[in-house]
C-alpha cells in the first residue's frame, strides 16, 4: 500500500497541534471605483428600465370609427398653373342630344388599328417540350426532335462515299472474275459442279456422323492417357469437318487448282 493514503503511525501524532490560520490577502480595489460609479449613475436615465411614470390616457371622444381603417382611393387631380384641382367626369348625354358630326382628325386611329388587326397574321405558338416531371419547358427546335434533315437539298440521295465504295467493290469483282477466267483458260483451275459439290457435302456429313458415333461410344471416365488422346483426336477431326461443311454450304461457286 502507498504511504500517501495511510501515513505511518507515530506517537507524536497524538499530541494536539495548534491550528494555523491562513490569512488571505486583501481584495484588490481600484482607485477609480468611485469615479466609475459616479459616471455610471450620471449616464443612466430614470425611466430606462421601468417605463414612463405616467401614460397619457386617450380622450373618450377620439374613438375608432367604422370603416376608418379601410384604404381610400385618392381623388383624381389635374395640374394647372395655380396648382392642383379636382377633375370631374362629364355627365352622361341624354337621348335627345346629337353627337358632333363631320369632325375628322388627321389620322383615324380606330380604323387604322382595326385594319391592322384584320390584316395581321395570327402569331403561332412556339413549340416547346417538357423534360422533367415538374413541367420544366424547353424549346423544341434545339432538342434534336425536329426532323430538320428532310429540308436538306441532298435529302434522299445516296452519299458520295457509298457510291465510291460501290464502284470499288464492283471493280474488284470484275478483276477477280477476269482473273478466274484467265486461269480457267490456262487449265490451272477447275470449277466444281453442283452435283460434285453436293456429293462432297454428303461425304463430309457422313464422316462427321461416323466420328460422332465413335465419340459417343467413348467411356465417361478418361483415366488413361490413350483414352484422353483418342478423345482429343476425335474432337479435333469433328471441328475440322464442321468448318469444311460450313465453308461449302456458304459458297455456291468453288474453284479447285489442278496442280
Amino acid at each position: 500500500m502507498s504511504t500517501t493514503m495511510y501515513p505511518p503511525e507515530s506517537i507524536y501524532n497524538l499530541i494536539p497541534r495548534e491550528e494555523v490560520k491562513i490569512e488571505k490577502q486583501p481584495r484588490y480595489m481600484s482607485m477609480f471605483r468611485s469615479q466609475v460609479k459616479q459616471e455610471r449613475m450620471q449616464n443612466k436615465t430614470t425611466n430606462k428600465t421601468m417605463g414612463p411614470a405616467k401614460v397619457d390616457v386617450p380622450s373618450p371622444e377620439k374613438y375608432l370609427l367604422k370603416h376608418s381603417k379601410e384604404p381610400k382611393l385618392p381623388e383624381t387631380q389635374r395640374l394647372t398653373n395655380r396648382g392642383t384641382t379636382t377633375v370631374r367626369k362629364p355627365r352622361v348625354p341624354t337621348k335627345s342630344e346629337q353627337p358632333l358630326m363631320g369632325i375628322h382628325t388627321k389620322k383615324d386611329f380606330i380604323k387604322t388599328n382595326a385594319n391592322e388587326s384584320i390584316m395581321s397574321v395570327p402569331r403561332k405558338p412556339q413549340p416547346i417540350y417538357a423534360d422533367t416531371k415538374s413541367g420544366d419547358k424547353q424549346l423544341l427546335e434545339n432538342s434534336g426532335l425536329v426532323p430538320k434533315y428532310i429540308k436538306k437539298k441532298d435529302y434522299g440521295e445516296t452519299p458520295e462515299y457509298l457510291l465510291q465504295r460501290r464502284e470499288e467493290v464492283k471493280r474488284a469483282q470484275e478483276e477477280y472474275d477476269n482473273y478466274v477466267k484467265e486461269r480457267m483458260k490456262q487449265g490451272a483451275m477447275k470449277q466444281l459442279s453442283d452435283d460434285e459439290r453436293q456429293s462432297i457435302l454428303r461425304g463430309l456429313k457422313n464422316n462427321w456422323e461416323e466420328l460422332h458415333h465413335q465419340y459417343q461410344g467413348l467411356s465417361v471416365v478418361t483415366d488413361t492417357t490413350p483414352k484422353k488422346y483418342r478423345k482429343e483426336r476425335l474432337e479435333l477431326e469433328m471441328k475440322q469437318l464442321e468448318r469444311d461443311i460450313d465453308m461449302i454450304e456458304r459458297y455456291k461457286t468453288i474453284y479447285i487448282a489442278n496442280n
